[in-house]
C-alpha cells in the first residue's frame, strides 16, 4: 500500500482541491500503474476538516469532529498495488508526480500467513473476511 501524506492537509479547508494540472499529472501516473497491471485500488480522501475520529477511552466511544488540532500528518489518499517486492513498491512510489509538500509511505498489507498459528486459527473461523482488501 502506498499512502499519500500531504503536509499541511491537516488544516485544509473542506472545499480545498488540487489544481487541474496536479490532477492531470496524477491521473497519468495512475494510468501507468493500471497499464502495468499492478493497481488494485486507489482513492483520494477529503480533508480532515470534513471527517471525524472515534476514540475509545475506558471502552466508550468518543467522537471528535475534524479538523484535528493534534494531527501532524494525515492521509490524503492511497494506492493498493500488487508487486513482487518492497523494492518494486518503492520504485513505483518514486515515480509519483508528488509535490515538495507530499510524502508517500510504503507499507506492506498484513496477510494471514504473517501471524502466529493461534491467530491464524481464530481468523480461519471467518473465511468470508479474509482478503477483502485485495478482492477488487
Amino acid at each position: 500500500m502506498m499512502l499519500m501524506i500531504p503536509r499541511g492537509y491537516e488544516a485544509a479547508a473542506p472545499d480545498e482541491a488540487p489544481s487541474a494540472e496536479a490532477v492531470a499529472s496524477m491521473m497519468a501516473y495512475n494510468e501507468s500503474l493500471q497499464r502495468a497491471g499492478v493497481l488494485l485500488a486507489l482513492d483520494g480522501l477529503h480533508p480532515p476538516s470534513t471527517g471525524a475520529r472515534v476514540s475509545f477511552s475506558g471502552g466508550k466511544p468518543k467522537v471528535t469532529d475534524g479538523p484535528f488540532a493534534e494531527a501532524k500528518e494525515v492521509l490524503g489518499g492511497y494506492w493498493m498495488i500488487d508487486v513482487a517486492s518492497r523494492e518494486e513498491a518503492i520504485a513505483w512510489a518514486s515515480r509519483c508526480p508528488a509535490g515538495d509538500n507530499e510524502v508517500i509511505e510504503v507499507r506492506r498489507v498484513q496477510e494471514l500467513a504473517d501471524f502466529p498459528p493461534d491467530v491464524q486459527e481464530v481468523a480461519a473461523k471467518y473465511p468470508e473476511m479474509q482478503g477483502l482488501a485485495r478482492s477488487g
